[in-house]
């Protein structure tokens, strides 16, 4: 991290502590630069991401041609580095007690492990395999829960509103399935989709009732 002598710049000396606070808190991922706007030069760097240093230029552009209602502080914005890195970038304008830009404070984010981060999480969320059917024949419960939530993400709609017709259709998948072939598998079934067990005896009459068969979807 870099000292500031007695010498330096007495803007540098001001704002040493936020940008050695700043460049602590999210280092070794974040570059905090603060430059000086009237000789468009840096004054200082803390954990530099390039070669560039106190009195290259900084290539800010004007600050007359910033957006007004923006009030100082500019960003998120992306950056790139050279060698592909994505930087997500925040500038500040410091301003003296006169209301003069007195210096511009810039942190740049490496977006890199960020990235890496959610890549990781997303291949974890996300089952690249079909589910291995023959490890759950013999799981009724787990059946009726993979059913009912199959179709809920299939219609859209939560189980609380799914309709007569709805709950019909995944009635007849159970069935099918042979489910209710199981003694204790009505109550669990009445469950998954929130409604009584008189009301499911009463869906499962009307679908395997024979004029009702073909008007369930």
């Amino acid at each position: 991290m870099e000292t500031v002598d007695e010498g330096a710049d007495p803007r540098v000396r001001m704002w040493a502590p936020v940008c050695q606070a700043v460049a602590l808190l999210l280092g070794p991922y974040a570059e905090v630069v603060l430059h000086d706007p009237d000789t468009d030069r840096i004054l200082a760097v803390w954990n530099p991401m390039t070669s560039r240093g106190p009195g290259d230029p900084s290539l800010l552009g004007e600050l007359d041609a910033l957006d007004p209602s923006a009030r100082d502080v500019f960003g998120p914005y992306e950056k790139l580095l050279a060698d592909g890195r994505r930087l997500s970038s925040v500038s500040a304008v410091l301003r003296d007690p006169g209301g003069k830009a007195s210096a511009v404070l810039c942190v740049n984010l490496d977006r890199t492990p960020l990235e890496q981060a959610a890549a990781v999480l997303s291949a974890f969320g996300a089952p690249s395999a079909a589910r291995p059917e023959p490890l759950f024949e013999q799981d009724w419960s787990e059946r009726i829960q993979h059913t009912v939530g199959a179709y809920v993400r299939e219609s859209g709609r939560p189980v609380e509103r799914l309709t007569r017709q709805d709950r019909l259709a995944v009635l007849g998948r159970l069935d099918e399935a042979g489910v209710f072939a199981v003694r204790r598998a009505a109550p669990v079934v009445a469950g998954a989709l929130r409604i009584s067990r008189s009301t499911l005896y009463s869906l499962l009459a009307e679908l395997r009732a024979p004029s009702a068969k073909d008007q369930a979807p």
